[in-house]
Parts: structure tokens; C-alpha cells; sequence
């Protein structure tokens, strides 16, 4: 029997990259997999994998920042499939670049309406469907930048939109702290908060923020003299969510080649 058999998971952003890798990873470990997110053909695309590979998925299109939107997701997938055990919240933005404080209100509010309004919201009801079940994991994509800020100067920038790296570190930060807050409560539940932080992953919003010469640069800054791959990110959220990580709650797992031991 796979790991994960008969298992229930709910994967934000589930239709790209680290999501779309972790979605796969858990439909070949036995398990039934709903994605949300916005690009439909995307989420299509993912789903018809994964049933390819002889595991049952659903796409619900879905704006976390929406209350409504939200509860409607978590409540088709129990629908769907009868419970939930599982739940990777990784949906997030980057915003768009600034290196100085000079930034607008909208943009502050997407970014942290996205990154850590979302995060709340999806966790608000995910943990009274594993409380029905006697328990669950959840894992929370944080960053690095949840632990530590970038020193991006005016010389590293593109000439188009990329990371608004003040606001994104905010809201990973926040991240962290609500992660730990409420691996703290419900741990009694049988309910593990997690979450990972990974460095630069090459993915479908890496590759269109920053130019391949850039991207070089950034895996030379790393130890390890590469970037991660999704793939990577999709294996350690399995083992949070697995047996093996039992005794495991309110961890923020750093995957980033080394990068921040350097620090």
C-alpha cells in the first residue's frame, strides 16, 4: 500500500510550480488531491496528470483572499471526497519590485491579502474538517524570506516587475508567527502546523521575474551552486505530512541549499 492511501489533500496554487510538483508527488503516494487557483487551463492540465497516473483530483478555482471563495473550496472537497487529512498552503505573490519604501496601498494589500490573508483564511477551514477526522497536517509555504530579509540593491534589478521584497518578507514573516500560534492550539487536536522555507526555486514565476543571467547569479550565492526545484520543496512537504514527522509541530523547515547558514 502507498504512503498515502485513500488520504485527502488540499493544495493551494496547486495548478504551477511547487504546487503542482507537491500535487503530483502526493497523487503518486496514493493520494486524492484537490488543487485551487486561478488559471483554470492550468489546474485542468494538473488534474488530467494526476489522473493519468491512476489517483482521483479535482480544480476548484479559487481566490483565497475571498472568504467565500475559501469555504466554498474546503467544503467541495470534502464533498468530493469525504474528508480532509491534508493541506499545503502555498499560494502566494511576489508583488512588484520596490527597494525603498515608496509603494502603494494597492499593492500592499495584494501582497498581503495573498501571501498571509489567504494563508488564515484556508487554515480557518481546514481545522475543523481534521477535527472531525481526529486530526491531520498542515504545511504552510513560508520562504526564506520568512526568516530573513534580502539586501537587493538598486544594480540587481530588472527592468520589469519582480519581488516587492519588503512586502513579501512581511507577509512570510507573518506566516511563521501564525503557523506557530496555531500549531501551539491545536496540537491537542491531533492537528500538525507546520511550514517550509525554501530559497529561490526555479518555477514558472522565477523564470518570468528574473533573466537567466540573474538566475545564475542566485545559484552561485548558494552553497550548494544551484537553484532547488520544485520537486525538492515536494518531497519535504510529504514528510511533514507523514507519520515519520509525528513529533513535528510548528517547524519552519529551511530548504535552501545552505543558503542562510551563510549568513
Amino acid at each position: 500500500m502507498k504512503q498515502f492511501t485513500d488520504k485527502v489533500v488540499l493544495i493551494t496554487g496547486g495548478n504551477s510550480g511547487i504546487g503542482k510538483a507537491t500535487a503530483l508527488a502526493f497523487a503518486e503516494s496514493g493520494a486524492k488531491v484537490a488543487i485551487a487557483g486561478r488559471r483554470i487551463q492550468e489546474g485542468e492540465e494538473t488534474v488530467d496528470l494526476i489522473e493519468k497516473a491512476g489517483s482521483s483530483s479535482i480544480f476548484i478555482p479559487t481566490d483565497i483572499t475571498q472568504e467565500t471563495e475559501v469555504k466554498n473550496l474546503i467544503s467541495q472537497t470534502v464533498k468530493t471526497f469525504g474528508r480532509l487529512d491534508y493541506a499545503f498552503n502555498n499560494a502566494g505573490t511576489p508583488g512588484i519590485l520596490k527597494v525603498n519604501i515608496d509603494e502603494s496601498e494597492e499593492n500592499w494589500n495584494q501582497v498581503i491579502n495573498t501571501n498571509l490573508k489567504g494563508v488564515w483564511l484556508c487554515m480557518k477551514y481546514q481545522i475543523p474538517e481534521m477535527r472531525k477526522n481526529g486530526g491531520g497536517a498542515i504545511v504552510n509555504n513560508a520562504s526564506i524570506r520568512g526568516l530573513i530579509a534580502a539586501n537587493l540593491s538598486n544594480n540587481e534589478q530588472e527592468n520589469k516587475p519582480q519581488h516587492n521584497i519588503h512586502f513579501y518578507c512581511t507577509s512570510k514573516h507573518a506566516v511563521l508567527g501564525l503557523t506557530k500560534s496555531l500549531a501551539v492550539q491545536y496540537a491537542k487536536d491531533g492537528i500538525r502546523i507546520n511550514a517550509v522555507c525554501p530559497g529561490t526555486i526555479i518555477t514558472p514565476m522565477v523564470m518570468s521575474a528574473l533573466s537567466e543571467e540573474t538566475i545564475k547569479n542566485y545559484g552561485n550565492q548558494y552553497p550548494i551552486k544551484r537553484l532547488g526545484t520544485p520537486e525538492e520543496i515536494a518531497q519535504a512537504v510529504l514528510w511533514l505530512c507523514s507519520d515519520s514527522a509525528k513529533f513535528v509541530i510548528g517547524h519552519s523547515l529551511v530548504l535552501d541549499g545552505g543558503l542562510t547558514i551563510q549568513n
